[in-house]
């Protein structure tokens, strides 16, 4: 049975393999993690169709293709599809072996004409007799595995003559390096994604070509900015490692650094007393517990306060379109979740400004823990309005997010503490009293709006926080 690349989401037209979970000769069962594929959206395991052998690999890791290319072939058995490669690759060993003869056949007529090359070039004195042998031994036989599909491609292949996926071909110019000065370690010497993450954090191979042309002073800065960003990490000890960026790292870190280039980013906190929720907390979390098997936290209330007060502040339920503003209708707002310190994503939750606390303390639950096993698909982390980062279960104090384009605000929730607060006492006077206190810090886009109406948002979320009558939002 074939194994194509599935439709993960109605815009993905295409995904990157990053990790197959199993191998040729392998046995898996139907609905099994397979295969784990990366998008322009978010990582996803994809379970193999059906029960069977992994008898083919037909992408490998790192190597992106549309959606609906044949990845793999499950099959009953792995033995016979196993030697069929072996068995192809055996003609290729004596390839070179074919080669050697024709040395010595040349010798005795051609000594002459390659005698004054290789005095003329003593680095490559050794390079002329193999010429003919080295290109075709780590190129031809590889090449009709994988060259088919992108042959046609222009600038597909790389410096050895290898096809390289879109995505490596992509990296390798982003990054200013020569192809032909990467060496693939892929199948058949392709070039793969964390060949050319390698490539740029040892050294580019472009500085050569600012010194072919000293005369031009303005063509300098230019190559110059190419090695930047390398150069800070050029200082190596014994003992260091180098990790290669993965896809989702690499995608947060473009995202992040596009954000603030694009945004006008404004930082507002306000100090917010929860201890009226603490306390209707406290006094729920077993019955919560028991009914619907997780516990109470602060985030859903901070949801739903959000959610009723962004009506009277539509401008920051909204995103930046050209030089104007789209405020929208519906509050569709991401929650951004840690992937045990492997990336971040920001599951959606859809029109959160129509949900009572439950409902959405339910949908947090669920979003958060299969974006945890890979189980989102690409539809549930777009379409966000709104975003909210809680690193308050790490007991940070006061957070500044960076906007996630093209929305205008994202709201941090820190860690909710005791704290000595002044308060009116029975009589009218001021007393102290211990109380749960926390920040909400709130980043903003001062394209779309001014202070003034940031402060006022908070001021209101506060309000609602510290003096709703939670208990029987619970009911």
């Amino acid at each position: 049975m074939d194994v194509t690349m599935p439709q993960l989401g109605e815009t993905v037209t295409e995904g990157t393999i990053t990790r197959w979970f199993k191998q040729v000769g392998e046995s898996v069962q139907a609905d099994e993690p397979l295969f784990e594929v990366s998008t322009d959206k978010v990582d996803s395991e994809v379970p193999a169709p059906s029960a069977g052998v992994v008898s083919e690999i037909l992408v490998p890791e790192g190597e992106t293709v549309p959606v609906g290319a044949r990845l793999a072939v499950i099959g009953d058995s792995a033995a016979a599809p196993a030697p069929a490669p072996a068995a192809a690759s055996a003609p290729a060993a004596p390839a070179p072996e074919a080669a050697v003869p024709p040395a010595p056949a040349p010798a005795p007529a051609a000594p002459p004409p390659p005698a004054p090359e290789r005095a003329s070039a003593p680095p490559s004195a050794a390079e002329p007799p193999p010429a003919p042998v080295a290109p075709p031994a780590p190129a031809a036989a590889p090449a009709p595995a994988a060259a088919p599909p992108p042959a046609a491609t222009n600038g597909a292949e790389g410096g050895n003559g290898v096809v390289t996926s879109p995505l490596v071909r992509r990296l390798i110019v982003e990054s200013g390096l020569d192809a032909s000065q990467i060496k693939g370690t892929g199948a058949g010497g392709r070039i793969t994604r964390n060949d050319v993450l390698a490539a740029a954090k040892g050294g580019r191979p472009a500085a050569p070509a600012p010194a072919a042309t000293p005369a031009p002073t303005a063509a300098a800065p230019a190559p110059a900015a190419s090695p930047a960003p390398v150069a800070p990490e050029s200082q190596r000890s014994a003992g260091d490692v180098v990790i290669p960026f993965d896809n989702i790292r690499r995608r947060t870190a473009e995202h992040m650094v596009r954000s603030k280039a694009t945004s006008a980013h404004v930082y507002t906190s306000v100090e917010v007393d929860f201890e009226r929720i603490e306390r209707v907390r406290i006094a729920n979390q077993a019955e919560w517990k028991a009914e619907e098997g997780f516990s109470l936290t602060y985030l859903p209330f901070i949801i739903r306060a959000v959610s009723d007060v962004v009506h009277d502040y539509p401008n920051l339920n909204a995103s930046v379109d050209g030089d104007s503003l789209l405020v929208h209708r519906d509050l569709n707002l991401g929650i951004a979740v840690d992937l045990d310190f492997n990336g971040l994503v920001a599951p959606v939750i859809r029109n959160a400004d129509g949900k009572r606390l439950r409902l959405i303390a339910r949908e947090i639950r669920d979003l958060a823990s299969r974006a945890k096993r890979k189980q989102l698909s690409p539809d549930e982390v777009v379409g966000g309005t709104f975003t909210i980062t809680n690193m308050g279960p790490f007991g940070t104090l006061l957070t500044l997010p960076i906007i996630n384009q093209p929305q205008v605000a994202i709201l941090a929730t820190d860690a909710i503490r005791k704290q000595p607060v002044v308060v009116d006492g029975p009589d009218g006077e001021d007393t102290i009293a211990i109380h749960h206190v926390g920040h909400l810090a709130l980043a903003w886009d001062h394209r779309a709006f001014d202070g003034a109406y940031a402060a006022s948002f908070l001021n209101a979320t506060r309000e609602v926080l510290e003096t709703r009558d939670w208990e029987a939002e619970l009911a």
